[in-house]
Parts: structure tokens; sequence; C-alpha cells
């Protein structure tokens, strides 16, 4: 019998160990099933009970020992120490209401805000104010990104409110039932306000970005020559611009197309001109715009891909640049070793690299140089690995399939990029930033890498805000699981009830029936 009731008192423990877990938490999370609650308080209670009506005599025996004696002193020394223990923890509970202090041992900072947020939220003149209108139960990863916001400056104050509780809080900010299908943020600044239905850093950040900063300057991309398509259906294929059409609009400024055969020339109001992957020739009155708006201080980004069947080789020239005939081959330095898909070795402390930590990836590059050691004020801001080198012999690759270095390539670290004041025989010449390649900024590239920092932080540049140039937010892409309020409650009531209490109870069982066996 002996035997019997240490089991029963063992089981009944677990059981009723369980049941205080789930109290403690049906106090702040009133969906837990009351029914299992009950039935295993009444079964660690009833065990309990049995196995002490079972050592009745046992217990009356060793009380009267010596060594009841001493177990009665460490056991009330131990409930002390346990007491003690409980206090010291609600003291720490409580102080840290009080103060906080945040940090983040993960490898990759994943829990820490970009530099770009974070520079945003230290020049913060003016208050923000975040209303977030979520389900609890949504809520979750939201309120733990808002928390950031608001620990990162005093000046951002958000709270959290459930809809289906304060209906007077919808209808005062005059929303229906529809925008709150997946919750809503409502960023407000002064009189003006954005919501946002996406809540991730990119999102959040690029929503202040947008509410802070009235940018009226206009990023044009050029088309007419087969350049990176940035509206239809083509560009939001693999090798279209949509992405990073976007990208330059999250960050304020207003974005169009110019076909410059039908405008005569570039507007006014241009502030940057962008001419990604043309592929056909210009006019004659085409390239004289383009020379005008340079020679009036215009800022002008190319990016021309190898073996491009375009003639804008002679007014890079002119502009103090030169780009080679030919295609970067890195075999160390490239994506999964396809040696025609570098990444950037090298970047020069220039403004738009400068805050780079991670490489760029190209694809299908070609070399971009200075069209002479006595040109001033440009420079090659990025690099390829040393052990790249500049393939010239493009025919002979095509025929053969292999690129191998020859007297007549150009030996790693090959230039990919240029940057800086454009030679101009007049005017005012202006910012000029020239790519070999224009794929990296794809939308199947742009998200790889610093891509998308390369991209926009040239825009930046080239527009002369310089400010404004910093490191992204990663944009992550994790899969959804799809789960309703019941579905969650239930899974999240296996992991912390049912699947710890069954271990529990087969590590008793397990115990119980070594002892016996031992014995």
């Amino acid at each position: 019998m002996r035997g019997w009731t240490s089991l029963l008192a063992r089981l009944g423990g677990v059981f009723s160990v369980s049941a205080l877990l789930m109290v403690l938490l049906w106090t702040v999370q009133p969906s837990l099933p009351l029914e299992w609650i009950a039935a295993n308080g009444a079964l660690g209670v009833g065990l309990l009970a049995v196995a002490l009506v079972g050592s009745q005599g046992r217990l009356r025996e060793r009380l009267r020992s010596g060594a009841g004696r001493r177990a009665g002193k460490y056991g009330t020394s131990a409930v002390v120490s346990a007491l003690a223990s409980i206090a010291i923890l609600g003291l720490l509970g409580f102080l840290s209401t009080r103060y906080s202090v945040r940090f983040d041992w993960t490898e990759q900072r994943v829990h820490t805000l970009a530099p770009q947020t974070l520079e945003l939220l230290e020049g913060l003149d003016r208050d923000l104010e975040i209303t977030a209108l979520m389900n609890p139960l949504d809520a979750t990863a939201a309120r733990d990104l808002g928390e950031r916001y608001a620990y990162a400056s005093d000046r951002v104050r958000i709270r959290f409110i459930d809809p289906n509780e304060r209906p007077d809080v919808v209808a005062g900010m005059e929303l229906d039932e529809a925008d709150l299908h997946r919750g809503l943020w409502r960023i407000q600044s002064g009189e003006g306000s954005i919501d946002l239905r996406n809540f991730s850093e990119v999102a959040v950040t690029q929503a202040l970005i947008r509410l802070l900063r009235q940018n009226e300057k206009a990023v044009y991309f050029l088309e007419g020559h087969n350049e990176r398509p940035i509206r239809g259906p083509a560009a939001q294929g693999p090798k279209g611009f949509a992405r990073a059409a976007a990208s330059v609009e999250n960050e304020t400024y207003r974005v169009a197309t110019l076909l410059l055969a039908a405008a005569g020339d570039v507007p006014e109001d241009a502030g940057v001109l962008v001419i990604a992957g043309p592929t056909r020739i210009f006019l004659p009155e085409e390239r004289a715009a383009l020379h005008r708006y340079v020679e009036r201080g215009g800022a002008l980004m190319v990016m021309i891909d190898p073996r491009a069947r375009t003639d804008l080789h002679a007014d890079l020239r002119e502009w103090g640049i030169r780009m080679g005939e030919d295609v970067v081959v890195d075999p160390q330095l490239a994506l999964f070793g396809r040696a025609t898909s570098p990444f950037a070795g090298r970047y020069a402390a220039h403004p738009i690299t400068e805050a780079l930590r991670e490489p760029t990836l190209f694809h299908m590059a070609r070399s971009v140089d200075l069209a002479s050691a006595d040109v001033t004020g440009l420079e090659t801001i990025i690099y390829s690995g040393s052990e790249a080198w500049a393939e010239r012999d493009l025919d002979g690759w095509a025929a053969t399939g292999r690129a191998e270095f020859g007297p007549d390539d150009v030996s790693g670290p090959v230039p990919l990029a240029v940057a800086g004041i454009a030679a101009a025989s007049a005017g005012t010449p202006g910012r000029i930033v020239v790519i070999g390649d224009s794929d990296f900024a794809t939308n199947a590239a742009i998200d790889s890498t610093r891509n998308r920092d390369l991209f926009v932080n040239s825009i930046h540049w080239l527009a002369g805000e310089d400010d404004a140039i910093t490191v992204r937010p990663h944009q992550s892409r994790a899969s959804r699981f799809p789960s309703s309020t019941e579905r969650f409650a239930r899974v999240q009531f296996l992991a912390l009830f049912a699947l710890p209490q069954t271990i529990a109870l087969a590590g008793v069982l397990v115990g119980w029936m070594r002892r016996r066996a031992e014995g």
C-alpha cells in the first residue's frame, strides 16, 4: 500500500499544480475551459486526500521520530526560502513596471530598430501619437513593435484599444467595420494623420517619413528606349522596376515616367532623371536635351547593362565616365558560384555607400571607370572582389562558353559604379551616378542584400537629400498561418498545459515503476 500512496500523492500533486497554474492564467485570459480546470483541481485534491488517508499510520510514526523532526525543520526552512524567493520575484516584477530596460541579444539584432528608424526618431521635433485598434489576440507582435518605437523616443506615444470594447473611439475616428477587419494604426502628428494596415517596421517607418516629410521633388524614369518599366503589367514581372519605383515613392518623392522625344526637354521640376537599362539608340534631340539638363544642374542616374545597344557611351565620356565593353567575372565572390553574378567587394568613402556594411549583388555587370586620370569631381564608389576581372573577349566567350583571364582583360578589383559632378563645357554641371548594371534594382533582385539601399541612397544623393541616406529595415517575408480565435486558444492550451501535464504524469509513472522494480 505504501507504494501506491506515494504514486497517488505524486499524481495528485501534478493535477493540483496544473489546476493552480490554469487558474492564474484564467485571471488574465478567461477563454480557458473552466471544465478542464475544475476536473484537474478535483482530481488533484481527491488523489492527495486518498494518499493522505492511506498513509496516516506511517505519518504518525515519522512525526514521533527524530528524523521526522529534522525533516520538519528543514521543510520549514525550504518553505521560508521559497516564500522569500517569491517575494523577491514579485519586487522585481513591480520594479519592471516602473523602470523599463530593453536588451537584444540576438545575433542579427532582430528586435532592434534599423538605423534609418532610429535616425528618424532621434530627429523628431514634434510629438507622434499612434492609436492601434486591434483585437488583443492579433496584437502581440504589433504591440512589441509599437513599444520599440515608444521606447526609442519620448515623443512617440502608442495606445492599444480593443475596438469591441471601445466603439466610441471607432466612431470618433470615422471608421467602419471593414477598416478594422485586420486591425488599423492611426499615426497622428499635429493636424496630419495617416492610417496603416501593415504592421512591420518597414511599413511604419515609411509611413512616418510620408507624414513628417513633405517632399515635392519629382523623380522621372525615362522611357522610349526599352528601359525597365515602372508601370503596367511588365513592371510587375521579375525584370520590371515596380518595386524600385515604389521604394522611391515611399521616400516621399513623386514618381513619373518621361517620354523625352515627346516632351522635348526634361521638366523643370525634375529632381532626378533615371535611365534604367536602355537598349535602343537615342535621337539626337534627346541627347541634346540630356546635355541641357545636366548643364543646368540636373541630377542623372544611368544604369546600362553589358552589350546594351545604346549610344549613351559617348555622352558619358563627355561627362568624364567610361563604360567598358566587357562583363565582370568573379569566380570567388559571386552568388552560389555563378561568376557573372558578383557581389560588391569594396565600397569607397562616399555618402551613397558610407552606411552600407553588407554587399550588394549584381547580375551581368560591366566595368564603369573614370574616362581619364585627370578627371576631377568624380570617383569610383563600388569595386568588385580582388579575384574578379573584366572579360573583354565576349565573342570568344559566347563561342566557347568559357571565360578565362587574358592579356586584354582588366584585372580586379573592377570598378562597377561612379558618382560625382559631371564634367560639362558650359553651365553648372549637376550630379551623376553611373552603374554598369540595371538588374540589381529589378523586382527579382532589389530585395537581395543591400541592393535597395544602394538604389534609394543614390536617388537621395542625386536629389541633394544627403540627410535621408541611411540603411533601411529588412523587408521580412515570413509565411503566415491563418488561425481563428478558437483555434489559437486550443493550440495555446495544448502547448501550455496538456503537453507539459502529460510529460509530468509520464515522468511520475516511470519514476515510480523504477523504484518499485528496485525495491
